[in-house]
C-alpha cells in the first residue's frame, strides 16, 4: 500500500504539535509512522532500536525556505554542534552553506562534510592551543575571538607560522539585545567580551601585525521563537559593527548575527514566523545598503536546530509496561544515555515532554497519560511524564521528534555503557546507514562520496 500523508487526528488525542509536525514532515502507512516514505518498522527491523533516523529531504527544505526568507540579506552557516554528523552537515554545504565550528574536531568534521576552510568560522569562549594551530594552518574563514588572552595566543601562534589570521571579535551585548529561551548576552557570561570595552579589544587587536580584523559576532540568545525579537538582535548586531567600523575607520568586512532560531518543542510553543522574518530582511537590508560602514560587509547567521531539528526522529522499541501505584509506565530501549535533551536534563528548568508519538499505533484513538523511561537505573531517565499514548506492548515503537539537532552527540552516551544506537540518513526514500549501532568511533565517513 502506498504511502499516505498523515491526518490531523488531533481530536483523537493526538498532541497538536506531534500531530502538526508529522503532517508537515512525515507521514503515515496503516497506522505506522513513516520517515521519508520509510516505515519506521522497516527502519528498526534493518537497523535495530534505539535508533536514529534523518530525513535529508527536509533538512534540505529548511534550509532552502530559510535561504529564500532572507533573500540576499544574509548568508547562512549551518552550526555544526547542533548535528555535527558530516552526512547531514554534507546536505547543507552541498545546498551552499558555510559551516560554523566549536572545536578542533568540529573542523576535521567539517571538513569531511566537503566544506571549504574559507568557509569555516570557529566560536567558542575556551580554544586550545593545539585547535588554534589548527585552524589557523588550515586557513579558516576567520577565528572569533573572545578574551584577551584570546588575542595573545592566536596572534602568536598566527606569527609563528608566518601568517595572517582573520579574526572576529564577539560582542556580548548590553542587555537591550537580549532574548530567547536561553540567552547568551546582556548579562555576565563567559561568552565574548562586554560591548562595553570594544575599545580596549580593538586597541589590543591592533598592536599585533599577525592578526587581521575582518568581522563581528553577536550571539545574544538561542531558541527564539519571536521574529520581533530575532530581527532587533539582527538590527542590534548591524549598529555594533558600523560602530565598530567608525572606530576603526575601515568598514567591517563579515558581519556575524548569530544563530538563535528556535524550532517548537513543546505543546504551546509557536512556530517562527518566515515571513515575518523575510519583512524584517527586507527592511534591514535596505537600511544597511544605505549606510556605507556596512554596505559592502558579508552578512551571515548560523542556525543550527531550525534547520536539522526537525528531521529527526529518535525510535525506541517498548521492552515492558507496567503500573506503579495508579501511573502508567512505558518502558522503551533508548533513554537519556542517547537523548539528555528530550530527557529535560540539557538546561530545562522545568521539564515539559518534547512531541512523542506510538510511533506503530498512528491509528489507535483512545489515549491516556503515560510515563515514558528508559533502560537506565537512574530516576533522571524520563522521556516524557504525562505523554499522551495508547496502549501500549512490548516490541511497539515509539518516536521523539524533533530530535535532529542536540541529540546524539549532546547526550552522556557512555552512562552505564549501554551500546551507542545506529545513525540512518533517509534521502529519496532511500536510507543510508551513516553509523553503525555499538560504534562509539568516528562516524561512517565513507558513505558521503
Amino acid at each position: 500500500m502506498s504511502v499516505v500523508p498523515f491526518a490531523s487526528r488531533s481530536d483523537a488525542g493526538l498532541p497538536a504539535l506531534a500531530d502538526t509536525l508529522i503532517a508537515e514532515n512525515f507521514g503515515e502507512q496503516n497506522g505506522v509512522l513513516t520517515i521519508g516514505g520509510i516505515a519506521a518498522t522497516d527502519l528498526a527491523a534493518a537497523y535495530g532500536s534505539p535508533l536514529y533516523v534523518y530525513d535529508g529531504d527536509v533538512i534540505v527544505r529548511r534550509y532552502r525556505a530559510l535561504t529564500a526568507a532572507l533573500n540576499g540579506f544574509a548568508s547562512v552557516y549551518y552550526s555544526i554542534k547542533a548535528n555535527p554528523h558530516p552526512a547531514v552537515a554534507r546536505l547543507l554545504v552541498d545546498e551552499g552553506a558555510g559551516l560554523e565550528i566549536a572545536s578542533g574536531a568540529e573542523l576535521l568534521l567539517a571538513e569531511a562534510a566537503g566544506a571549504r576552510a574559507a568557509d569555516i568560522l570557529f566560536a567558542g569562549p575556551g580554544k586550545g592551543e593545539l585547535e588554534l594551530t589548527l585552524a589557523i594552518a588550515h586557513g579558516i574563514g576567520e577565528i572569533h575571538l573572545e578574551s584577551f588572552e584570546e588575542i595573545e595566543m592566536v596572534a602568536a601562534l598566527a606569527a609563528a607560522q608566518g601568517r595572517v589570521a582573520k579574526v572576529a571579535i564577539r560582542i556580548n551585548p548590553s542587555a537591550a539585545a537580549q532574548g530567547g529561551a536561553m540567552r547568551m548576552g546582556g548579562k555576565p557570561a563567559a561568552f565574548g567580551f562586554d560591548e562595553e570595552m570594544i575599545d580596549d579589544v580593538l586597541a589590543a587587536i591592533a598592536a599585533k601585525p599577525s592578526l587581521h580584523l575582518s568581522g563581528v559576532h553577536l550571539f545574544a540568545g538561542t531558541q527564539i521563537l519571536d521574529a520581533d525579537v530575532l530581527v532587533f538582535q539582527w538590527a542590534y548586531g548591524l549598529r555594533l559593527a558600523a560602530e565598530v567600523g567608525r572606530k576603526t575607520v575601515r568598514p567591517v568586512e563579515r558581519i556575524d548575527l548569530g544563530g538563535g532560531l528556535g524550532i517548537p518543542y513543546h505543546d504551546g510553543d509557536k512556530t517562527l514566523d518566515l515571513t515575518a522574518v523575510a519583512a524584517g530582511a527586507r527592511r534591514l537590508d535596505e537600511e544597511r545598503r544605505a549606510d556605507p560602514w556596512l554596505a559592502g560587509a558579508h552578512i551571515l547567521i548560523e542556525p543550527g536546530r531550525y534547520l536539522t531539528g526537525p528531521a529527526g526522529v529518535y525510535l525506541s522499541r517498548v521492552l515492558a509496561v507496567k503500573a506503579s501505584r495508579g501511573q502508567r509506565f512505558v518502558v522503551g530501549d533508548g533513554g537519556m544515555h542517547h537523548h539528555l535533551a528530550a530527557s529535560g536534563n540539557l538546561g530545562q528548568v522545568i521539564k515539559r515532554d518534547y512531541p512523542i508519538v506510538a510511533a506503530t499505533r498512528l491509528s489507535d484513538a483512545e489515549r491516556a497519560p503515560a510515563t515514558l523511561v528508559g533502560p537506565l537505573c537512574t530516576p533522571l531517565d524520563t522521556l516524557g511524564r504525562q505523554t499522551k499514548l495508547p496502549d501500549m506492548a512490548a516490541g511497539d515503537l515509539v518516536a521523539i521528534l524533533q530530535s535532529g539537532a542536540y541529540g546524539l552527540s549532546a547526550s552522556p552516551v557512555g552512562f552505564l555503557s549501554h551500546p551507542m544506537p545506529a545513525e540512518v540518513l533517509v534521502r529519496n526514500g532511500r536510507a543510508a546507514l551513516i553509523r553503525k549501532a555499538g560504534d562509539f568511533s568516528a562516524p561512517l565517513v565513507n558513505l558521503l562520496s
